[in-house]
Parts: structure tokens; sequence; C-alpha cells
């Protein structure tokens, strides 16, 4: 009797441990980033991006929108060091799967809002550019 309560103390302190750790990374992100900006060749303003709103409030996981694709999967962790997105996709041109920098941002970002559209929830903008690009 006494291991099985040792057991389920362990067990219960183990999942507070682990969900203290996603709360803490979570709450480490930043407040805001700017998406596009310094690119010459965008043609909208860059936009800022509520980070930690999409990152805590909406409880969005890392992976929904940082990846790094390793034989056709997404291998990123939570924790793994973020690189900036253009590091990837070239602001100028789509080179193969991987699209340019505005596509990826626009397919990333209003595909999401589009899909919550589509399902009923409140989502964000999805048409109309100054939405975003203030």
């Amino acid at each position: 009797m006494r291991k099985k309560i040792l057991f389920l103390i362990a067990g219960i302190v183990s999942i507070s441990l682990v969900a203290g750790i996603d709360i803490l990374v979570a709450t480490d992100a930043p407040e805001e980033i700017t998406l596009g900006d310094g690119f010459d060749i965008m043609m909208k303003p860059a936009v800022t991006f509520p980070h930690k709103k999409h990152a805590v409030d909406y409880k969005l996981a890392c992976t929904d929108c940082h990846h790094i694709f390793k034989d056709g999967k997404n291998v990123f962790k939570e924790g793994d060091p973020v690189q900036k997105c253009s590091a990837c996709h070239d602001p100028a041109e789509s080179k193969g799967n991987v699209k340019r920098l505005t596509l990826a941002f626009h397919k990333n970002c209003m595909g999401c809002h589009e899909e919550l559209e589509k399902a009923g929830k409140n989502a964000g903008p999805t048409q109309k550019c100054d939405d975003c690009h203030k």
C-alpha cells in the first residue's frame, strides 16, 4: 500500500514539474515580435505579431509556427533555439518546398485564422491587408 502511495505522489510531482516547465517556457515568450521588419522586398509594412497572446492566451503549441523539418517531419521541440524565419525562407523567392517569406507568413497566419473561422470560432484577420499591416 505504501509503495502505491509513493508511486502516486511521484507521478503527481512529475506531472506538476512537466506542466510547470511548459508554463514557464510559454510565459517567457516575447510579448510581441515584428514579422518582416527590415526586408526591402516587402510591399506592405511589417506586422506586429502578439506572440505572447498566441502562446499563452490562445495556448498554441510552439510547433504550430516554429519548425525544423527533417525527413518530412517537424522535429522542433519547445526550448529549441528559434531562428529568424528568413534563415530558411528567402524574402525574394520560394526554393523547392520552402516558400518565400511572405507566402510562409500568409499561409501559416491566415491559414490558421481561416480554419478557425470555418469552425465557427473567433478568428483573427483573414482578408484585409491593413488588419495586420499597419
